[in-house]
């Protein structure tokens, strides 16, 4: 490749009928790309496919389909999102996630290779960390996943890295950290095992939003997440697809955060002041054991990518769940929180807490 940018190649988008592909083939789109998506539709919804882009209905685990997809479409690169990504269910069903994560992953990377495909974009996760001993991680930091879900991403990692080396495939590893938010309200997280989703779910049923453990070594004694808006993740998927292409980049692992923690008592009241519930009793949240796999506090450090990319993050956590709770309510019906008919049985309410910049989630 002779370092020129490459504009009529297709880019397969993997996952791209979920909530975080939906976004990034948005934004690919804007920018000018010729995308196809590969989806199972397992999660995925096909309404998040803009008019004229390809859905490919099928499993990552089917080699021929993948084959058929890269041959017909002339993809030159793939943006991989694809994967199972709950964390509670990943320690439950580890052999699950190995299959779909790890093997799905080593049958792309097979046709990918075969087809002579030169750029690769890999949707990972800040779940590579595990529970890290520093305040905020940057892509040195040592990796230590506590749930198999971090592993199967730190395996597809090392398996990219590996293939990189043998065949010339030019790599980026994005490190998501909390995802939330939405660009519009047909791209809107609908999911229930998110943070922002889940909350607004119980709000919309007059039930108290749930906080899963409150004694972590935090501030607040929650934990403390690093939250990025899925727009930012989307340009950030365009800035890595756009320096391959262009070969300015051969490999390169990077973290996708703010760099700022805020806590999940702290984001529980952002969401409750936003969606107008703050003042009402039964909206306050109540305590839950811990889920297992979760750590205390993980927080990025952005510098890499914004050295080598020139990304940053241009949303704030006020905006995420306002333009969450947009998309939410409009595909939800929900309308004014504050008129409850009946009060929830009161719970036993979280210990109040505060915002600390760096925050305790």
């Amino acid at each position: 490749m002779d370092g020129s940018r490459v504009r009529r190649m297709s880019w397969l988008v993997t996952g791209g009928a979920g909530y975080i592909g939906g976004h990034v083939v948005a934004a690919m789109r804007e920018g000018g790309e010729s995308v196809v998506v590969l989806d199972d539709l397992s999660s995925g919804d096909p309404g998040r496919v803009p008019d004229g882009v390809p859905l490919v209905t099928g499993d990552l685990l089917d080699a021929v389909l993948l084959r058929r997809t890269i041959r017909d479409h002339e993809v030159g690169g793939v943006v991989h999102i694809a994967a199972k990504k709950q964390v509670e269910e990943s320690v439950r069903r580890p052999l699950f996630y190995y299959r779909q994560n790890v093997e799905g992953l080593r049958v792309l990377l097979d046709e990918v290779s075969e087809a002579g495909v030169s750029s690769f974009v890999f949707s990972s996760s800040a779940a590579v960390y595990g529970a890290p001993d520093v305040d905020v991680v940057d892509e040195d930091t040592d990796c230590r996943p506590v749930n198999p879900y971090g592993r199967t991403k730190l395996v597809g990692e090392h398996m990219i890295e590996e293939v990189g080396a043998v065949t010339g495939l030019r790599y980026v590893n994005l490190r998501y950290f909390n995802v939330a938010g939405a660009a519009e309200p047909t791209l809107a997280d609908r999911g229930v095992s998110n943070l922002v989703p889940m909350v607004f779910r119980q709000l919309a049923a007059r039930r108290p939003p749930r906080i899963f453990g409150n004694d972590y070594d935090t501030p607040d004694g929650t934990c403390v997440r690093d939250f990025i808006h899925v727009a930012d993740v989307a340009s950030a998927h365009v800035a890595a697809a756009d320096a391959l292409a262009g070969g300015r980049v051969r490999g390169l692992t990077a973290n996708i955060g703010r760099g700022e923690g805020v806590s999940v008592q702290d984001m529980v009241s952002t969401i409750r002041t936003v969606t107008g519930t703050a003042a009402e009793a039964w909206s306050n949240p109540v305590v839950e054991p811990r889920r297992p796999g979760d750590p205390a506090r993980v927080v990025a450090s952005a510098d890499r990518i914004r050295d080598v990319l020139g990304w940053r993050a241009r949303w704030d956590v006020e905006a995420m769940v306002r333009s969450a709770w947009e998309g939410w309510a409009a595909s939800s019906g929900a309308g004014d929180l504050r008129q409850v008919p009946v009060e929830a049985p009161a719970g036993p309410a979280a210990k109040p807490v505060r915002a600390d910049g760096r925050g305790g989630d």
